[in-house]
């Protein structure tokens, strides 16, 4: 045998291959799991040059997975200016003009991360930015990436005025005199977007290094990139080419599947694109087999495609129900065009419309089909009763952002009063999905939520936060939301493992501790399986092993 690199003894690791699910130690060769025991069986592996980490009672897990990320962007956004967890509109704008000071004077303002609730109806002012930017043009998304807020000067430069129309899948927000207000919805803030100074590869290339170190930081080793490819309309940048550099220059540490961008303007004529680029990463670290389809919006800006029309405004009519981004024959056809060319399709769906529009168009690819390319569908905010069945009997994962199942205010203000209370029952019913048989998969969507999959498990079995990540005496972090969708703990986090590896393709690779199995381990500070539920969130990852190499924390 080749000489042991690394041991891992004296704790509890969670392995299938001992009796009672738990060893205490594992041994590597290289990036290859190749022995799980008791210490005492391992450490007749030990060399000279075996590296030896005293794990000391400690519980270490297969390393996590997230199926649903956007890695060198939110790399990318915490670099630039960050208003993440700020939760009020005057630290927001601190934060902002001392970023915006540091600028050259017609630099564009850029960054990400403000949260609707911490404005008057989730909508921010291009007046409050134009006091605080000097004069710069200024494009900020928020945590969710489906709003931006821009100040006068960015709405010049685009040209938007008060005659400029609503453009496709997305909403401009106008005063009573019919002004831009400075908020643009989804497919609007492509208007500005557009021309913003292109992101330059060097900063792609730190935008992934900051991304490695963060997900390295929370356990994650292996993920989905739920955007590689041009998504203008959205403000994203390209990165398909830094995952093949950081890959071809061997310092890419995640193993990645990337999910190539569907523009929704054009149809199934872009996948000859998309097999070119596939040809390009086929294997290996980076592979970019994957395709994300965007089937609607989010509810907090009413462009989630629901069945029943949004209570109050813009739905005041009563009509109002959010648009499907794209029509379901074009869907249909779409899916079935990428199904057949071997591509696995990565679908957001927020909506019970879209949800079960997307469900339509896995089950239009036949049913000799179902399940072949595991085919995901994102977020699931709002799962009509009719379709829990859907998913498992069309092969479709279900892939959810737990973090999001609380009573947090976007719940609480900017959900629940438009859609009411009987359809609010309709959100992030994960158990019911387990109890159907559905595979399921747990992502973050950072940046638009943290990437810390022990705050997500917290949530999966506790719904609510944990008052370490949450405001503690609040609801969000005392009053479960919808408590009967708690998973066990062993649940949440195989959506996190063995979920995430299965959406990937990499069962056999990751998922569990297993000899022959890929050297990819989280040491966690604390025994998630017999520490009380409520105490989950207050637990870190103090070391990860990426293809048998420390990346992340110190013995």
């Amino acid at each position: 045998m080749t000489q042991t690199s690394l041991i891992l003894r004296g704790g509890r690791v969670l392995s299938p291959s001992v009796a009672g699910g738990f060893a205490e130690s594992v041994a590597f060769v290289g990036d290859q799991i190749v022995a799980v025991g008791s210490s005492e069986e391992l450490d007749v592996l030990r060399e000279p040059t075996t590296r030896v980490v005293d794990l000391k009672g400690r519980l270490a897990t297969p390393a996590f997975g997230d199926a649903h990320v956007h890695a060198i962007s939110a790399g990318l956004d915490s670099l630039r200016c960050d208003l993440t967890g700020i939760r009020s509109r005057r630290a927001c704008l601190e934060t902002i003009g001392a970023y915006a000071s540091n600028l050259a004077p017609d630099s564009w303002v850029l960054g990400s991360g403000w949260a609707m609730e911490t404005f008057p109806g989730g909508l921010p002012t291009a007046a409050d930015l134009d006091s605080v930017c000097g004069g710069r043009p200024a494009f900020l998304p928020n945590k969710d990436h489906h709003s931006a807020w821009v100040n006068t000067l960015a709405l010049e430069r685009a040209g938007i005025d008060a005659a400029t129309p609503d453009p496709f899948s997305g909403r401009i927000e106008h005063d009573d005199a019919g002004n831009p207000t400075g908020a643009l919805h989804d497919g609007a803030m492509g208007l500005v977007s557009r021309i913003l100074p292109e992101t330059s590869p060097g900063e792609l290339f730190d935008g992934l290094r900051a991304a490695l170190a963060r997900l390295h930081s929370h356990g994650i080793t292996h993920w989905q990139d739920a955007c590689v490819g041009t998504a203008g309309d959205i403000g994203i940048a390209d990165t398909f080419d830094t995952y093949v550099a950081a890959t071809n220059e061997g310092w890419l540490t995640g193993r990645v599947r990337g999910a190539l961008w569907w523009d929704r303007t054009r149809g199934t004529e872009q996948i000859d694109y998309f097999l070119s680029r596939r040809e390009i990463a086929p294997t290996g670290m980076f592979r970019a087999t994957s395709v994300k389809m965007m089937v609607d919006g989010v509810c907090e800006t009413f462009t989630a495609a629901m069945s029943r029309a949004y209570l109050g405004a813009p739905g005041r009519d009563g009509t109002h129900r959010g648009d499907l981004f794209i029509e379901p024959d074009q869907l249909n056809d779409a899916v079935r065009a990428l199904d057949a060319e071997g591509f696995q399709v990565h679908f957001h769906a927020i909506g019970d419309r879209a949800i079960s529009t997307t469900l339509d168009a896995i089950e239009a690819t036949g049913r000799s089909r179902w399940g072949v390319n595991r085919h995901h569908i994102a977020h699931l905010q709002f799962i009509a009763p009719d379709d829990l069945l859907r998913f498992n009997r069309f092969g479709a994962i279900a892939n959810f952002q737990p973090l999001w199942a609380c009573n947090d205010p976007q719940m609480e203000e900017l959900t629940i009063p438009f859609v009411g209370q009987d359809v609010s029952e309709w959100q992030y019913s994960i158990r019911s999905l387990l109890d159907r048989h559905t595979r399921v998969a747990f992502g973050s969507d950072w940046p638009v939520s943290s990437p810390d999959p022990l705050q997500e498990i917290h949530v999966a079995v506790n719904r609510m936060l944990s008052p370490r990540f949450g405001r503690p005496g609040t609801n969000e972090t005392t009053k479960p939301f919808r408590p009967d969708q708690g998973l066990s703990v062993s649940d949440a986090l195989a959506a996190f493992t063995k979920g995430v590896a299965y959406v990937n393709g990499d069962e056999h690779l990751l998922g569990s501790i297993e000899a022959g199995r890929r050297a990819d381990v989280a040491v966690l500070s604390q025994d998630i399986f017999s520490i009380p539920s409520s105490e989950i969130g207050d637990t870190t990852v103090e070391l990860t092993v990426a293809g048998g190499a420390v990346v992340h924390g110190e013995e």
